[in-house]
């Protein structure tokens, strides 16, 4: 009877401190709430964008728009009305073109907001008897066309549990790929010089693990614990533009279309990784 009660007791003991740990895992989430705020985390292509060999000149560039055309909404429970994709593109190509330093994006989503401003700076200097000294305009000699152009959610799920006496764990997994389009086209000719797609995967995860068993005939124990990781979609929109635009960038230097400042520099491991990657199919 003596060893029973301590049976009980210790079982008791063991399922407090299991719900104690969920408390303080579950506690988690608020506790980052006091977290300062930091920059955008980025993948391996951003660093490739940055270790591109220099060219011999920058090109002028402009960015009219770069949409979500997939008409994707996320998956109700969440929202029926939320976009799957980011509607920020057309910020994360300038952000793309500008940090390869082979481009010099200029501002054109946002045009009319500029010309508004240099009217307002002409008119005061009318007004003061000044010259007009604003400089011109500069024309882009590329503009770079695309957008979003597919989602496709659950290409892969799986996962595996396994229970024994009411204690158990399982994890489970999807992959979604999103993928976008670049085109870079000649303003002077209309000629789409270079067409790129790019893909990127977006992995999930889930993982859980809990006990449901009667400890005796009026005593049931019920405890569960459970991890969640989601790869932030706006992130993988970025690595995919910024793929594109590796590509792009290396298919340009093979065709002739512009020159790195270093003839030596066409054989730059970046080229060559970008020249043999393939995309693997899902």
């Amino acid at each position: 009877m003596v060893m029973k009660q301590l049976s009980r007791i210790g079982v008791m003991l063991g399922a407090a401190l299991i719900l104690s740990g969920c408390a303080s895992f579950a506690a988690q989430p608020g506790n980052l709430e006091g977290t300062e705020a930091t920059l955008m985390p980025r993948a391996g292509t951003y660093f490739d964008l940055l270790e591109l060999p220099r060219p011999a000149a920058p090109v002028d560039a402009a960015v009219y728009d770069f949409r979500d055309q997939t008409g994707q909404y996320r998956p109700a429970p969440a929202s029926t009305f939320s976009t799957a994709v980011t509607q920020g593109g057309s910020a994360m190509l300038s952000a793309a073109l500008a940090e390869s330093g082979w481009f010099r994006p200029l501002e054109r989503e946002g045009l009319q907001n500029l010309l508004t401003e240099r009217r307002i700076i002409r008119a005061n200097l009318e007004r003061i008897g000044q010259e007009d000294s604003l400089d011109n305009l500069r024309a882009a000699r590329i503009v770079f066309e695309g957008g979003i152009i597919a989602y496709d959610s659950n290409l892969r799920t799986g996962g595996a549990g396994l229970e024994y006496y009411g204690v158990g764990a399982s994890g489970e997994f999807k992959s979604d790929q999103v993928t976008v389009n670049l085109r870079a086209v000649d303003v002077a000719t209309g000629d789409v010089l270079l067409n790129v797609n790019a893909s990127k995967t977006i992995y999930s995860q889930e993982i859980r693990a809990g006990v449901f068993r009667f400890i005796d005939f009026r005593r049931l124990l019920d405890a569960e614990i459970g991890y969640t990781r989601n790869e932030p979609v706006q992130l993988a929109v970025m690595s995919a533009i910024e793929s594109a635009v590796l590509h792009l960038i290396t298919q340009g230097v093979d065709k002739g279309l512009w020159n790195v400042d270093d003839p030596t520099d066409v054989e730059h491991p970046v080229f060559q990784a970008y020249r043999s990657h393939q995309v693997p199919i899902m």
